[in-house]
């Protein structure tokens, strides 16, 4: 699987569910959320509003990033557990996206701490 490269350096933004959750039930306007997931994990178990563009599709996406969308803008992304999340907010960095912020535990944590309705995998 292709991976984003990742400086032991960085530490992108980041948040935890609970704040994820409370700002879903508030409405997330003006917020890019990314899902790097595999497309059988989304399959399993998803949060509503996130796009999915799974790392292993890296070469079919990462040269249209932003058309798709804005450096400006904050933008949360979501793994399984955080790390490949953590190397997508690296690279987003690296595009000149100001507000990244890494999802702390990813979906298994949201599925534990905020809903239980989620499947764990």
């Amino acid at each position: 699987m292709p991976t984003v490269p990742f400086a032991p350096d960085f530490s992108p933004g980041e948040i935890d569910v609970q704040t994820l959750a409370q700002r879903m039930k508030t409405g997330l306007e003006n917020v890019q959320l990314i899902d790097v997931r595999e497309p059988w994990e989304v399959e399993r178990a998803a949060i509503a509003d996130f796009i999915n563009l799974p790392l292993s599709a890296f070469a079919e996406w990462e040269t249209q990033i932003h058309q798709h969308f804005d450096v400006e803008q904050e933008t949360i992304v979501m793994c399984h557990h955080g790390m490949r999340s953590a190397q997508m907010c690296q690279w987003l960095s690296q595009q000149g996206f100001t507000q990244v912020k890494n999802l702390v535990g990813g979906i298994d944590a949201y599925a534990i701490q905020v809903d239980p309705s989620i499947s764990r995998y």
